[in-house]
């Protein structure tokens, strides 16, 4: 008789579509660790299973233009903050491909978008990034520096895309085709892909700048605007990275 460890080695080892034929096979065990472990696998397996079913979900669009060779997903992060720039970001993932508990990326804890940040490097097609400064966004406004940021996220990709899958938007000046999808990062596996790359990359620019300016707090809000940030701005003003258009109603007299 296989000993409970010898069993918890196979189930761990098991691909997931043998997973109910392993767990049958040791059904009639009647040791009550076996009995648990059983248990404990079989909830993993409904999980798992629920998994794929989303991210089969997630791949709807992917599929619906499936005659397009490369698609890239658009997502931007940084539109609301204080502080800080705008960053995009455009992802063409291998078509088909499911990267496990990938999803927009505000459902998604920091370690878990530290770990899809890593992977979606990895396997991608290709991956731009681009950004618009505080200045830039100053000057032209939030909506125009997103779109900035995005056209150069584009341009950076090493594989020309023939279709765009964007977050929301349709970005001006841009010859390929381009399909916006309210709410797309939670729709379309590859916005997601675009939007833990760009909100990845944003938060490790604002951490940079927490260590420039650390009266802030930066690495804890990432330039939003949380009370601890406005209460500091009304008592230090701005520094360098602020966008001014954004805390008027802070800085009274500040430059």
């Amino acid at each position: 008789m296989e000993s409970i460890q010898e069993i918890k080695a196979r189930l761990e080892g098991c691909d997931l579509k043998n997973l109910p034929e392993v767990l049958a096979e040791y059904g009639m065990d009647s040791r009550k660790g076996v009995i648990r472990l059983l248990k404990q696998y079989a909830m993993r397996y409904e999980k798992l299973k629920a998994e794929e079913l989303r991210l089969d979900h997630m791949l709807d669009y992917e599929r619906e233009y499936g005659a397009y060779t490369y698609i890239a997903g658009i997502d931007e992060a940084g539109r609301g903050p204080l502080a800080g720039p705008v960053v995009a970001a455009a992802v063409i993932l291998p078509k088909g491909l499911k990267i496990m508990y990938l999803d927009d990326s505000k459902k998604l804890t920091a370690a878990r978008r530290e770990e899809l940040f890593d992977v979606i490097m990895e396997k991608a097609v290709s991956v731009g990034v681009g950004q618009s400064s505080p200045e830039v966004i100053d000057q032209v406004n939030i909506l125009q520096a997103t779109y900035l940021a995005m056209k150069e996220a584009v341009s950076k990709l090493s594989q020309e895309p023939d279709l765009l899958l964007n977050d929301a938007v349709t970005i001006p000046d841009l010859s390929v085709r381009q399909v916006p999808i309210v709410k797309g990062d939670g729709k379309s596996l590859s916005i997601a892909a675009a939007s833990v790359i760009a909100k990845v990359t944003r938060d490790r620019m604002m951490m940079a700048y927490d260590s420039l300016y650390p009266a802030y707090g930066f690495a804890e809000h990432k330039g939003y605007g949380s009370r601890k940030h406005i209460e500091v701005l009304k008592s230090t003003g701005p520094c360098p990275i602020h966008r001014r258009s954004f805390i008027k109603n802070f800085c009274e007299g500040f430059d």
